[in-house]
C-alpha cells in the first residue's frame, strides 16, 4: 500500500534548525529520518491521513525488540518469510533483547520535511554544521594548504544503536587531527597546539576533583543513615555517631569479655540515645526484652525504607526503557511498504527472552569492561548518554541521571544494612562523572576511542577514592577493565587518581585524616612460621570465591531469573533485607556495616589503648578466644550466605566490601589460633623468632592477608589487589604474605571455576565482551567456517537509485545487521573486487538528505577519483565539506561516507589472524577474499563473537 508523501504530518512540521546541512552533519531527529526515508518512492497526491507515524516505520508506540548480544534474531522479512541468515545456518543461539521503547523523543521540535527538489547546484548544504556532529572539521580549509589535504578513510556521521565503536577511525581521525594543528604555523596556531595538550590533563583533573567530593558526599551519607537505625545524637541529629562519640584512648586496655549471640558491645557515650532508651522514658527499668524489642522494630523498618527506596529509584529511574535517543536508527519496521507493493504491514516480531536492565543496580565493573572494550557512549540532548557494548547500545548507562540515581541509591542500600560495598560502585559513578566531563571537550566528544582513555583514568579515580589507593586505582584500571592503555593514558590516569586521593584527603570524610575507614597501621614484623598460616589462608580465599560465584551464578540463574521474583525485583529486596536484618541484628559484627566491621578485624590491639575494637582485642586467650571465635565464625558464615543472594538485587551494590569481610573473619580466626597457640606454648622452637614475646602475634594482619585472599578468590585480580593492601597497610612489610596469599588464592580458584565473579555476571547479562586475554584453540576450523557469504552487496556496475538503497537498507535491519553495513562492489573477471564499505548509520544518513529524489541514481567511485564528479583527495579528507556548497560537492556521490581500504583477509589465513584483528585493532568488521583478491564475505563484530561463544562452549 502507498504511503502519501506530504509534510502536513505533525511531527514533520517544524523549524529547519535540526534539519541535516550536510554529510558532516549531526543526527537530525529519528522521526525527521525516518519519515525521510518512508516518503521516498511514495505518490505525493495521497491523503495526508495515509502517512501516519504508526505505519510499519514505527509502530507507535510499542516496545521494539533489540538486539541484546553477540547477533540478532531472525528478522522477518518479504511478507513474514525467514530469511537465511549465518547464524540460523550455523546452529548459533541469539541472546535475550532489552526492551528499547521507539516512541516519544525529548528532543527539540523536528524539522520540515520540505527541501530543493533539487540538490544540485544548491546551498543546501551552506549552513554551519551542527556541533552534534561526529567527524568534525579540526581547522577552516584556509588554514590548510591544497597540497596538505589530510587523509582519512571516510566519513562517519555518528554512532548509531546496536553498533560497536571503530578504534581504527578514531585512531586514524585523531592523527589526521594532530597532524591538521601541527600544520598552522601562526602564533595563534601554536597556542592553540598547547590548548590542546592541555585539554587532558585539565580534563582528569576536574573528573578527581569531582569523584572526590561525590564520594565524600556519599561516606558522610551513608554513616547518618546507618547510624540512624540503632539511635541519634543528642548533641545534633544529624550527626553520625562515630562523630557524636569520637574514641577515647585510655591508660590501660581493658578487658571486655564478648558475650556470644548478644548486644554488641558499647563503648560509653553519654550523648549517643537509642531508639530504645528514647521510646522508653524508664528504660533502666524495663525488661531487657523489651528495650531490645523496640531496638529491633524500629532498625528493622529503618532497614526495609532504605532499602525499599532505593530500589524503587534504581527501577523507576534507570531502567533501559527509560532512555531514547535520537541517534537510533530511522528504519525500525519489520516490513517497508513503499510504491504499489502490497507488502503486509507488520509489527517487528517479540524477541524471545527480553531483558530489562538497570543501570543503577550492581557494582557496574563488567558493564565498565565491556564499554571499555569498544562501545559507543553518545551525548544525548537531555541529560541522559547512551553507551554501546561491542554490539548493542545501552542507553543512559553513564549518564547525568544515573550517575544521580547510582549516588543516592548507593548511599540507601548500604545504609540498610545489607551484605553488599559501596567501592565498586564507586568505579561506575567515577566514570559518570568521567563521561559527562569529557563531552564538553571536543577531541573527546568526537572522538570514542580517545574518550576510552579519559573512562580509564575515571575508573582509577573510584578505586583511589573508595580503597585510598591511588596507585593500586591505576593499577586496577590496566589490570581489571582497560583494553587500551598506552603510556600517556597511564600518566594521567595516575594524575587523576592522585587529584582525587588529594581532595578527599582534604575533605577528610571521616573525621581521622584517612581517606578510607580500614586504613591501618602495623608495628611488627611478620615471622616465618607465619607463612604456613598465610597459605592456608590463600587456600580458603580461592575456594570461597570459587564456589561463591558459581552458587552466586547458579542463584541469578535459576532463581532470581527464573522464578516470580524476576518480575518482581522489589518483593526480592524486601524479603532479603528482612532476612538480613533478622539475622544480623543480635549478633556483634554481623549488625556491624561492611567497612566497619573490616576496620575493627584488620586492627592491631595496642597496649595502653581504650578501644578494644568491639571486644576483638583479647589479653587472655585461654578464657576470652572461645566466644570471640565463635561470634566471628558467626558473622563468617551469615555474611557469606547472604552475600550470594545479596549480590545482583536491583540496588546498587558492589562486592568488594562482603568479600574483604568474609575473608577477613577467617583470618582473624587463624590469628586468635596461632596467638592462642602463642601464649599457651611460647617457648616451642616455632615461636623461637618470638623470643617470648607474648604479643608477637597480631590477629590483625591474619585478617588483612585473608581479605586479600578473598577478594583475589572471588575477582581473580592480583597485582592491583596486592599495591591496595600495601597502600591500606602504609607499608612494604607485609608485601611477601599479601602476595602469597593472593596468588595461592587465584591458582586455586582458577583451577575450581576459570571465571571470576565479574566475567560470570558478563555471561550472566550476555554481555558481548571480547577478551583479549582468552586463548582459544581453533583446531581444524577455517576462515570459511566464520564467514558470511550471504550479506547484502551493492554492485557499482548496476543502477543504484535512492529507493533502491533504501529497499537494502531497510532488508538489512530487518535481518539484524545494524550494526554492519554493505560491501561495494566492482566485476573484475570471475569475481568481485572490493571499491569500498559503507555502514548503515552513513547510508541512512545520505539517504535522508536525497530522499526527494527516489529515482536519482546514486555513485560510488573507486578510491582513484577518476570518475566524473568525484572530489579526489578531499573525499577522505577531513576538511570541511559542509562549507563547500554547491560548487563542489554532489549529494548523489556517496563515495566520501564509504570506507575506502576496509581490512580484509585471505580466507587461506589462520583464525588467530582474525582475532588478533579484532582484539588488537579493534576492528568492526573484516572482509574476506581470495588469493587472488576476488570478494568472499565478510566477518563482523557480532558474528565473530557468536562464533567465539560457540566454540568455547564446544570445547567446555
Amino acid at each position: 500500500m502507498p504511503f502519501g508523501k506530504t509534510p502536513s504530518n505533525p511531527s514533520m512540521n517544524a523549524n529547519n534548525e535540526d534539519r541535516p546541512s550536510g554529510p558532516l552533519s549531526g543526527p537530525s531527529t529519528t522521526e525527521w529520518r525516518r519519515q525521510r526515508l518512508l516518503q521516498i518512492g511514495n505518490d505525493s497526491s495521497m491523503p495526508a491521513a495515509e502517512t501516519d507515524e504508526t505505519s510499519a516505520l514505527r509502530p507507535d508506540p510499542v516496545l521494539r525488540s533489540a538486539s541484546y548480544g553477540t547477533l540478532p534474531a531472525t528478522a522477518r522479512v518479504n511478507g513474514g518469510k525467514q530469511k537465511s541468515t549465518f547464524r540460523s545456518r550455523h546452529g548459533l543461539g541469539a541472546l535475550p533483547s532489552l526492551l528499547i521503547p521507539k516512541g516519544r523523543y525529548t528532543n527539540p521540535s523536528t524539522p520540515s520535511i520540505s527541501s530543493p527538489r533539487s540538490l544540485r547546484n544548491s546551498n543546501y548544504f551552506n549552513a554551519q554544521r551542527p556541533i552534534s556532529a561526529y567527524d568534525r572539521p579540526v581547522v577552516a580549509p584556509e588554514d590548510v594548504p591544497s597540497e596538505g589535504a589530510i587523509k582519512t578513510n571516510g566519513i562517519r556521521v555518528w554512532y548509531s544503536s546496536f553498533t560497536s565503536i571503530d578504534w581504527l577511525h578514531d585512531a586514524i581521525k585523531d592523527s589526521a587531527r594532530q597532524s591538521a594543528l601541527r600544520k598552522r604555523k601562526s602564533k595563534r596556531g601554536r597556542l592553540r597546539r598547547q590548548v590542546d595538550r592541555s585539554i587532558g590533563w585539565i580534563t582528569v583533573t576536574i573528573i578527581g576533583f569531582l569523584t572526590a567530593i561525590v564520594a565524600f558526599m556519599i561516606v558522610r551519607s551513608e554513616q547518618w543513615l546507618f547510624d540512624i537505625k540503632e539511635g541519634h545524637c543528642t548533641m545534633g541529629i544529624w550527626k553520625a555517631k562515630r562523630f557524636c562519640c569520637p574514641v577515647k584512648e585510655e591508660d590501660i586496655l581493658s578487658v571486655r569479655p564478648l558475650p556470644f549471640l548478644t548486644m554488641a558491645v558499647e563503648e560509653d557515650c553519654p550523648a549517643w540515645q537509642t531508639w530504645g532508651e528514647y521510646f522508653t522514658p524508664v528504660a533502666s527499668r524495663s525488661d531487657w526484652l523489651e528495650v531490645e524489642a523496640i531496638e529491633y522494630a524500629v532498625y528493622t523498618a529503618f532497614a526495609l525504607a532504605l532499602a525499599i527506596v532505593s530500589s524503587l529509584l534504581t527501577i523507576h529511574l534507570t531502567a533501559s526503557t527509560s532512555f531514547v535517543t535520537r541517534k537510533d536508527s530511522g528504519v525500525l519496521s519489520s516490513t517497508f511498504a513503499s510504491g504499489d507493493d502490497a507488502k503486509g504491514i507488520s509489527h517487528p516480531p517479540p524477541g524471545g527472552n527480553r531483558k530489562v536492565m538497570y543501570y543503577a543496580a550492581g557494582s557496574g565493573i563488567p558493564e565498565i569492561k565491556t564499554i571499555l572494550s569498544g562501545v559507543y557512549v553518545s551525548r544525548v540532548r537531555s541529560t541522559s548518554r547512551i553507551t554501546f557494548c561491542a554490539g548493542f547500545v545501552i542507553h543512559g548507562y553513564l549518564g547525568a541521571r544515573t550517575l544521580f540515581t547510582k549516588s543516592v541509591g548507593l548511599a540507601l542500600s548500604v545504609a540498610s544494612g545489607l551484605t553488599l560495598g559501596k567501592e565498586g560502585p564507586l568505579v561506575h559513578i567515577a566514570s559518570c562523572v568521567g563521561n559527562i566531563v569529557s563531552r564538553f571537550f571536543s577531541k573527546y566528544e568526537t572522538n570514542e576511542g580517545k574518550r576510552r582513555g579519559i573512562l580509564s583514568a575515571s575508573c582509577a579515580a573510584g578505586v583511589a577514592v573508595a580503597f585510598g589507593a591511588p596507585i593500586g586505582g591505576v593499577l586496577f584500571s590496566l589490570e581489571e577493565v582497560s583494553y587500551f592503555f598506552p603510556a600517556k593514558v597511564m600518566w594521567r590516569t595516575f594524575f587523576c587518581a592522585m587529584v582525587a586521593a588529594i581532595t578527599l584527603r582534604l575533605l577528610d570524610p571521616f573525621g581521622s585524616g584517612k581517606l578510607v575507614l580500614f586504613q591501618v597501621t602495623y608495628d611488627k614484623d611478620w615471622h616465618a612460621y607465619e607463612l604456613f598460616p598465610f597459605l592456608l589462608l590463600g587456600v580458603f580465599g580461592g575456594v570461597y570465591g570459587a564456589y561463591f560465584s558459581k552458587l552466586n551464578y547458579k542463584w541469578s540463574r535459576h532463581i532470581r531469573n527464573g522464578t516470580w521474583l524476576k518480575t518482581y525485583p522489589v518483593t526480592e529486596v524486601i524479603l532479603i533485607t528482612f532476612i538480613t536484618a533478622l539475622l544480623s541484628f543480635l549478633n556483634p559484627y554481623t549488625r556491624m556495616g561492611g567497612t566497619e566491621l573490616v576496620y575493627n578485624l584488620f586492627a592491631e590491639c595496642r597496649e595502653g589503648s581504650g578501644n578494644t575494637h568491639s571486644g576483638l582485642c583479647i589479653l587472655d586467650p585461654p578464657t576470652q578466644a572461645m566466644p570471640v571465635i565463635g561470634a566471628i565464625l558467626t558473622a563468617l558464615l551469615v555474611k557469606g550466605a547472604l552475600t550470594i543472594v545479596t549480590f545482583g538485587i536491583k540496588v546498587p551494590a558492589g562486592i568488594f566490601i562482603p568479600s574483604l569481610g568474609v575473608g577477613a573473619c577467617a583470618g582473624r580466626i587463624v590469628g586468635i589460633l596461632v596467638q592462642w597457640m602463642q601464649y599457651s606454648y611460647p617457648s616451642s622452637p616455632a615461636f623461637s623468632a618470638c623470643k617470648g614475646d607474648l604479643n608477637c602475634v597480631i590477629p590483625g594482619l591474619y585478617a588483612m592477608v585473608g581479605a586479600a585472599a578473598t577478594l583475589s578468590g572471588v575477582t581473580r585480580t592480583t597485582v592491583s589487589l596486592a599495591v591496595i593492601m600495601f597502600e591500606l597497610t602504609d607499608t612494604l612489610t607485609y608485601a611477601v604474605p599479601v602476595m602469597l596469599s593472593v596468588l595461592v588464592a587465584k591458582t586455586v580458584a582458577d583451577a575450581i571455576e576459570p571465571k571470576g565473579i565479574y566475567d560470570l555476571v558478563i555471561e550472566l547479562s550476555q554481555l558481548p565482551y571480547l577478551d583479549a586475554k582468552h586463548d582459544y584453540i581453533w583446531g581444524a576450523l577455517q576462515i570459511n567456517d566464520v564467514t558470511d557469504r550471504d550479506v547484502e552487496v551493492i554492485r557499482v556496475d548496476r543502477t543504484n537509485t535512492v529507493k533502491s538503497l533504501r529497499d537494502k537498507l531497510q532488508q538489512l535491519v530487518d535481518s539484524g545487521n545494524s550494526d554492519s553495513g554493505f560491501p561495494i562492489l566492482r566485476p573484475d573477471g570471475d569475481g568481485l573486487r572490493m571499491v569500498g564499505y559503507i555502514g548503515v548509520n552513513e547510508l541512512e544518513h545520505a539517504l535522508s538528505i536525497v530522499a526527494d529524489e527516489p529515482d536519482e541514481q546514486i555513485a560510488f567511485h573507486p578510491a582513484d577519483g577518476s570518475a566524473q564528479g568525484h572530489m579526489g583527495p578531499m573525499a577522505s579528507s577531513v576538511s570541511s565539506l559542509a562549507e563547500m556548497g554547491s560548487t563542489l560537492f554532489d549529494p548523489y556521490d556517496f563515495t566520501c561516507y564509504m570506507d575506502q581500504a576496509p581490512l580484509t583477509v585471505q580466507d587461506n589465513s589462520p583464525l588467530e589472524l582474525v582475532q588478533q584483528f579484532f582484539t588488537k585493532l579493534g576492528a568492526r568488521y573484516v572482509v574476506v577474499t581470495d588469493a587472488d583478491g576476488h570478494y568472499q564475505g565478510v566477518i563482523d563484530k557480532k558474528t565473530w563473537l557468536a562464533f567465539l561463544d560457540e566454540l568455547e562452549h564446544k570445547s567446555s
